[in-house]
């Protein structure tokens, strides 16, 4: 017997699957190439719970919801003093690659989701060599997602060749003293972040494990010290969704990180991990669909952060009973 929050992501999916708003990123050369059909959503419960559909094996690169987890890893190395003398936490209505987001006084970046602020902390992740770095990061994202990850080296490839913005955000960082004269070695690790390849599950494993106070409840690893988690969701939930955030947050209200690739994650503390895949996008670079399916959830099981408290520490319940009743 399928279970009713299975059935109910079923329906959800069928609802939204011709939803053809929205543009497929082009600004990186690669990501153009992507089929807007593709569509997945994956739920993942903190007790290792699996509920999803859709193209769930399609790989795509991660892009921007890779700021997440290098935050929380620049967090462990760093600890949060150091970060906060580098990168803020203050939201902005700016477009996330705004060239003109660094703080008046501080010259600090606004905060790590957008693009300034992700290559300022990326920056700050440590290691001897670049190698060793890449590697210290792929061994992060494979403890998030429970299995070996890798680089896309054709995105990697074109996001070096086009990324003249970034590249100029980090010298502007630099005459700043924000990042060291590593510029280079900086930027490549950055690109590099954001061409790993995940696919729906792995992303909604890696919000599980955000939701479950850093350990990946399918495998029982931690991926990150529980100590950061309040810092990674708080700063998910104002700034996550680029120039879109403060919306998001009043119409669907937790934590969430977008992708230009198509991706959302978005986390319900102490419950579950949300993903979905889309590479159809808004003009804030978000998701379409992955916005449409967040709204409904959240309406439905009551998931946003001032909801009754009632509808939220029920939503496990209900995940975990088969005897529960839903309907889009």
């Amino acid at each position: 017997m399928t279970h009713p929050f299975q059935s109910f992501l079923e329906e959800l999916y069928l609802k939204y699957r011709d939803l053809k708003d929205g543009t497929v990123a082009s600004y990186i050369p690669e990501l153009a190439k992507a089929d807007s059909n593709w569509f997945s959503i994956s739920v993942v419960t903190v007790d290792g719970k699996v509920f999803e559909v859709g193209d769930l094996s399609q790989l795509f690169t991660i892009q921007s919801i890779s700021k997440v987890f290098a935050y929380g890893m620049a967090l462990e190395d760093r600890g949060r003093d150091t970060l906060l003398q580098k990168v803020g936490v203050e939201p902005t209505g700016d477009p996330f690659n705004s060239i003109i987001r660094l703080d008046e006084n501080s010259k600090r970046p606004d905060n790590p989701m957008v693009n300034a602020g992700a290559i300022a902390t990326t920056s700050l992740i440590k290691g001897q060599n670049a190698t060793e770095r890449i590697n210290r990061l792929l061994e992060m994202f494979r403890n998030y997602t429970g299995r070996d990850v890798f680089v896309d080296v054709p995105v990697f490839m074109s996001e070096r060749t086009t990324g003249h913005r970034n590249r100029a955000m980090a010298h502007l960082m630099y005459h700043f003293g924000m990042i060291d004269e590593k510029i280079d070695e900086a930027l490549d690790l950055y690109f590099q972040q954001c061409s790993i390849l995940v696919n729906c599950h792995d992303l909604a494993v890696m919000a599980a494990t955000l939701a479950n106070k850093g350990i990946n409840p399918i495998t029982g690893d931690r991926a990150v010290s529980v100590e950061y988690i309040r810092d990674i969701l708080s700063v998910m939930y104002t700034c996550g969704m680029y120039n879109y955030a403060g919306r998001w947050s009043y119409d669907v209200g937790i934590p969430a990180k977008s992708g230009v690739s198509g991706g959302l994650l978005a986390v319900v503390p102490n419950q579950v991990g949300i993903a979905i895949f889309s590479p159809l996008l808004d003009t804030h670079g978000n998701s379409v669909r992955g916005i449409r399916v967040c709204e409904e959830l959240s309406r439905h099981f009551q998931l946003h952060i001032f909801d009754l408290p009632m509808g939220c520490t029920q939503f496990l319940q209900k995940l975990s009973s088969k005897d529960s009743s839903t309907s889009v």
